[in-house]
């Protein structure tokens, strides 16, 4: 006994025995057992209803699809108490891949090496290939950067730049520079109190608003 459970199949087919029913089926539950313990013997885990009912089948005991009729209960709960005094099924040998079968006909080692190489590599492209292909819908946001959106009811949204927005680093740069008190200075310029420019005599260089229009445009 393998320890894999405390109930012995023995107990189970007593158990089932000891129900009132016709003769045959106490004979056949006899014989399923019998040929469930051979399976056993054999060093077998594999106790499923398809490999039990050929075997059952071939030994004429019943017909290997009956064990999934209702009627046939008390003969699946045998076969599932030799299943839990087996053990889980062995697990499976992993079945090679055809790319392995092939490296292994190559004799010469280093050329070996080098399909292996080229083998991984291709492996490798198809899956980032799968992943792309599982992206199948791509949004691309062709809005200018610093947009903004504005709708209006019934209409279609609009993207909306601001000046500020589309002006370069060196644009925004000579714009700041043209009216910072200390370039005005150097001068000979200073701004007025209305946002005006004007020299050092008072006359007037850049009108009303100038400055103050340059700092709305760098959004200041």
């Amino acid at each position: 006994m393998n320890g894999k459970t405390e109930i012995h199949p023995d107990a189970v087919l007593e158990s089932l025995l000891g129900k009132r029913g016709r003769s045959n089926r106490r004979a056949n539950l006899a014989k399923m057992h019998e040929l469930c313990r051979k399976q056993h013997e054999t060093g077998s885990r594999d106790f499923s209803l398809s490999a039990i009912g050929r075997l059952a089948e071939a030994e004429g005991i019943m017909k290997g699809r009956a064990l999934y009729n209702a009627p046939s209960a008390d003969y699946r709960a045998l076969i599932a108490a030799w299943a839990a005094y087996a053990g889980p099924p062995a697990p499976k040998p992993p079945k090679p891949l055809a790319s392995h079968e092939y490296l292994m006909r190559i004799e010469d080692p280093a050329i070996r090496s080098i399909m292996q190489a080229i083998i991984a590599e291709r492996d490798k492209i198809k899956a980032q290939l799968n992943v792309l292909k599982a992206n199948t819908q791509i949004t691309v946001d062709r809005r200018p950067l610093g947009a903004t959106i504005a709708a209006a009811p019934g209409a279609q949204p609009v993207a909306v730049l601001a000046l500020s927005a589309q002006l370069t680093p060196s644009e925004r740069e000579a714009l700041q520079k043209a009216v910072s008190a200390e370039y005005l200075e150097e001068r000979g310029m200073n701004e007025g109190s209305h946002g005006e420019i004007v020299n050092e005599r008072g006359r007037t260089i850049f009108e009303v608003g100038f400055a103050r229009a340059i700092r709305k445009v760098l959004g200041n």
